[in-house]
Parts: C-alpha cells; structure tokens; sequence
C-alpha cells in the first residue's frame, strides 16, 4: 500500500481470501474462508456470486456458522509472542431474542461492560486456520453484585474496553468508550469516567493510568519511538444523551478543554511526559 498513489491503491482488495471465525467451546478455533460456492455460500441461500458474499458478509458469516462476537473493536498483536487480542466492548443484547446464544468465547447475558479475548494461531504461524484463545480479562467491578457487570480484573475496574495498542516492551494500553447510556450512579462511584490502563500480559494486573473527563471517549495512542512522549485522543468531551437525540439542543456535562460554562466542548490531544523525562509505563 501506498498512501500517496490511489492508482495503486484502488484494487488491493481486487484479490485474496477473507476469513471469519470460528471460536470452540474448548478453546479451540477455526478460520473459515468466505467463498462462493463452499456450503451454503451458494444463489438458493441468497448468495449468486462472490461479489454478494463479500457485500452481504454478516450474512455469508452466519450461513458457515462463525461466532457472533460482543461488538469487536480493536485489534492489537503482541510484539513478542504474537498473540492477537480483541476487545468486545459489550453487547446488551446478548441472551436476549435479539442475540439468544451464549457461547464460551461470549460467555455473559446482557453483557454491558465487555471483555476482552486473545488467540494464538497454531505453531505461531500467521498463516494458520487453526487457533487457540482465551478471555484475558471480563471488563466490569469485581464487586458488583450483578454477575452481568461484575468483572475479573486484578487491579482498577473499567468497562467497555475499545481502543487497544501495544508498546515495543510489551505492555498492553486499554481505552474504554462506556456509552451514556451506561453511565449510571453505580458506574460513576466505583469506576468513573472513561480512562486509559496499562496491562501486565504477562501477570494479567491493570492499572489505570489516566481518567478523561466527563461524557468523553479516550480512543487513538502512540508514543514517540523512544517511549517518552504520549499522544492520546480525547473524543466528544461532555456528550450527553440529549446531544446525541437532538445536536441542536447539547446539553454538555463538560466544558473541557477550555470552554466556557454551557459552552461546547472540544474533542483534543492530550501530550503526555513524565517530569523525569523517563521511559513511559515503566
């Protein structure tokens, strides 16, 4: 790929096979390739060519039977072992008429605060269709009475998990995006606005590392190459509920970065240093 030819660009995607998953209930899993022709990919269920498999692909993914997932987001591949991690954000729908089935790698009915699952692809080769996964950690207070919202993580609780990167060392960076719709009074005394941790893989501990202001969503980081500058996005500071039914009436729930009272907030890019100069998450 090259960003500044479109000529090049434009048929990248003209070749190749695309792949949905399969996640089994004893922690194995399967790629499954999408293509006319194979199984139920044929015109009497809807599919006439392959040109209709890749545009109708929730549906062609259903016919084979792939997993149907708590809302995937980001993706993020470990520098080291290659292991690939996804962050399922929630999906309240789950157990219901809307998504009736649990499964293993979706364990949880009416699933608000998410998980997140990892995979290694067999002999760690990239080109493998076989895999096996586990949960990395259920997303919600590990307090919380509700088996729904209670979460398994060794350290400070967060939910919804959805923007995921690695450093060079190692370390896993989680962003949450809990919807408005979420943040109840419960939420906002045990958890608090949504926030950016850092994860020890290796140990499975979380800690926060910065909380963003109120109605945000933290999404999007990088670091300088010599892991001593952070770059993190602060998005739709102050959205409230009321903002997103009617845009022309905001009622915002904060003036951050530097609004004025009831004026309307703005998304941003927070630059971070540690006053020592050193090494960021060490």
């Amino acid at each position: 790929m090259n960003a500044s030819d479109r000529a090049a660009n434009r048929d990248l995607l003209d070749h190749g096979t695309l792949y949905v998953a399969k996640f089994h209930e004893d922690g194995g899993g399967e790629w499954v390739a999408l293509v006319h022709g194979q199984g139920k990919l044929n015109a009497e269920n809807g599919f006439a060519d392959q040109a209709e498999v890749l545009i109708k692909t929730r549906q062609a993914a259903d016919a084979l039977g792939a997993t149907r997932m708590d809302r995937p987001e980001w993706i993020a591949v470990h520098p080291v072992t290659k292991e690939v991690y996804c962050t399922l954000t929630n999906n309240a729908n789950r157990g219901t008429a809307q998504v009736p089935g649990l499964n293993a790698a979706n364990p949880r009915s009416n699933n608000v605060y998410g998980h997140i699952i990892r995979w290694r692809e067999d002999r760690n080769d990239p080109a493998s269709l076989k895999f096996q996964w586990d949960i990395f950690v259920f997303a919600g207070d590990p307090q919380h009475p509700e088996e729904a919202r209670r979460g398994t993580i060794k350290g400070d609780a967060f939910g919804s998990p959805d923007g995921l990167w690695f450093d060079d060392s190692g370390l896993l960076w989680i962003q949450t995006d809990v919807s408005t719709s979420t943040l109840n009074k419960w939420h906002y005394e045990r958890i608090g606005n949504n926030q950016m941790l850092l994860a020890d893989v290796r140990t499975g501990e979380i800690r926060r590392f910065l909380t963003g202001p109120r109605g945000c969503e933290v999404t999007g980081v990088i670091m300088t190459p010599d892991a001593r500058t952070m770059f993190v996005n602060i998005q739709h500071p102050g959205e409230s509920p009321s903002e997103r039914s009617d845009p022309k009436q905001p009622q915002a729930v904060s003036t951050w970065p530097d609004g004025p009272a009831g004026g309307r907030p703005r998304s941003a890019t927070v630059v971070i240093r540690k006053n020592d100069g050193g090494i960021i998450g060490t």
